[in-house]
């Protein structure tokens, strides 16, 4: 198995984005494409990996750029900053998701009738509003995504199966924001699965998180046995839908 990366360059607006593409042309095509959304961060090395880990189930992946340049970082604040700009145009942010999953579905090795997205943190939250908005994917899924609605969506208007994985000691999201979440899925007729995994707290897949919590005193916590259960939740829900 050879996974090839390579960076996809492309222009939203403005802004020229920066993605990473990751295939293992061994496998047979065209097979299906998925978007891999970043934590706040951007897409570091560790989103990069989980996009190369995709390529090794059989998939073309993602790594989506959303800030624009390619722009990541390590800091706390700056990622506020990088990601409240998204946040408060997402006119603009649903023209990025909309690109990228364009851009993946013109690839080659893609078919582009086997679309799905996954994310992290803030690209949960993104791959949820891809979903509630209506976008043409089989399956999206949040890994310690925040759940807050951007756009609520209409009965009927979620195409998507939508896989839930939520740390239940997680301080970013709270019992309100997920009750919020069941009842907007339930209205919507969404076909839905919410896992929550008893004392885990935000960012349980990310090795890093465990550095980022001793250096900046946020309260992250890896977990490799849910980064593992979550992952191969999210492989069913693949097999169901591809």
């Amino acid at each position: 198995m050879t996974i090839e990366v390579k960076s996809l360059s492309y222009s939203v607006g403005d802004a020229t984005m920066v993605s990473w593409l990751a295939d293992d042309p061994e496998q047979a095509s065209p097979k299906p494409g998925v978007l891999v959304l970043p934590e706040w961060w951007g897409v570091d090395d560790y989103i990069r990996r989980r996009a190369e880990d995709l390529a090794g189930l059989g998939y073309t992946a993602l790594a989506v750029d959303l800030y624009g340049g390619g722009e990541k970082t390590d800091r706390p604040d700056r990622a506020d900053e990088m990601m409240n700009a998204v946040l408060s145009d997402m006119a603009a942010g649903t023209e990025r998701l909309q690109a990228a999953c364009s851009m993946l579905a013109e690839q080659p090795s893609v078919d582009s009738s086997r679309l799905a997205a996954i994310g992290y943190c803030f690209g949960g939250a993104m791959a949820l509003h891809m979903a509630r908005i209506g976008m043409g994917l089989k399956a999206v899924v949040s890994f310690h995504g925040v759940l807050d609605s951007f756009s609520e969506p209409q009965p009927g208007q979620v195409l998507a199966k939508v896989l839930v994985c939520h740390g239940e000691e997680d301080e970013y999201v709270s019992d309100e924001s997920i009750e919020m979440f069941h009842d907007e899925m339930k209205t919507a007729g969404a076909q839905y699965e919410f896992i929550s995994y008893p004392e885990i707290l935000h960012g349980f897949t990310n090795p890093e998180a465990d550095n980022y919590a001793e250096q900046y005193g946020l309260p992250l916590a890896y977990d490799e046995s849910t980064d593992i259960k979550s992952w191969e939740s999210m492989k069913q829900l693949f097999s169901d839908v591809f």
